[in-house]
């Protein structure tokens, strides 16, 4: 029997398959956090400031819908509601997370949801399932083993591109990243047909309200399209359960 097999694994082994499994995340996490830097001085940003917001934020898609929002001078009410409204699916991840490791110590539990982002959540969900026998202390040690090689990563990769920042050439139009870094974190997550219904109403209801003042817009094409999605996993749930 393996040494880390679900009945023998230690803390330090569980730690350090989290660091394993968060590496391959430094990837995209690298070139995302420094373009956020790049583009948030080119708002007009000083380095300290953009560190302060990647710091306090710490949410790759809510920086980059806080940051647009600012540019187009929004009311400070309407940022803070969008940027909590792209973050809405960090609520599901706890929720879903607490069976896991809902009887940690508070502070870790307070420091985990901080932290909880969508590198963290998938690699511990994934984890905690494939291995339901660890403890709680493991499953706390890999979910902050996930965590060790992102976080440094995110903080530095965001001081380079706000030093470099003011640097980079307007014709390289990195502007244009933004979308595609989107579209390249959502198109994994569209797993099954409830995720693509959802997708399709945000993406028509997102072009047909694109004059909505201040980028509201995508927070309506985002409910509509969370509740077309539910509607729809309500729907093929009730048909499986009538065919069976």
């Amino acid at each position: 029997m393996s040494s880390t097999t679900p009945k023998t694994r230690t803390r330090a082994s569980a730690f350090w398959k989290g660091v394993a499994d968060g590496t391959p995340f430094l990837l995209v996490v690298g070139p995302f956090a420094m373009l956020f830097g790049v583009l948030a001085t080119e708002a007009g940003l000083n380095v300290l400031e953009t560190l302060a917001f990647s710091a306090v934020v710490f949410a790759g898609a809510a920086q980059f819908t806080a940051l647009q929002l600012m540019q187009e001078n929004a009311p400070t009410l309407i940022v803070l509601a969008s940027a909590l409204a792209v973050n809405l699916r960090v609520a599901m991840y706890s929720a879903s997370l607490t069976p896991w490791i809902g009887a940690a110590p508070l502070w870790q539990r307070a420091i985990a949801a901080y932290f909880t982002v969508d590198q963290s959540y998938a690699c511990s969900v994934a984890q905690f399932e494939k291995e339901p026998q660890m403890t709680v202390p493991q499953r706390m040690a890999y979910f902050f083993g996930v965590l060790t090689p992102i976080v440094p990563t995110w903080y530095i990769s965001t001081f380079i591109g706000a030093a470099i920042g003011t640097q980079v050439p307007e014709s390289w139009a990195l502007d244009f990243a933004l979308p595609i870094t989107f579209l390249a974190m959502v198109a994994p997550m569209l797993r099954t047909a409830a995720h693509v219904v959802a997708a399709c109403v945000a993406i028509v209801v997102s072009l047909l309200a694109a004059g909505v003042p201040y980028s509201l817009g995508l927070i309506i094409a985002g409910a509509l399209g969370m509740i077309a999605g539910a509607q729809a996993e309500a729907i093929i749930e009730r048909r499986k359960a009538e065919n069976d």
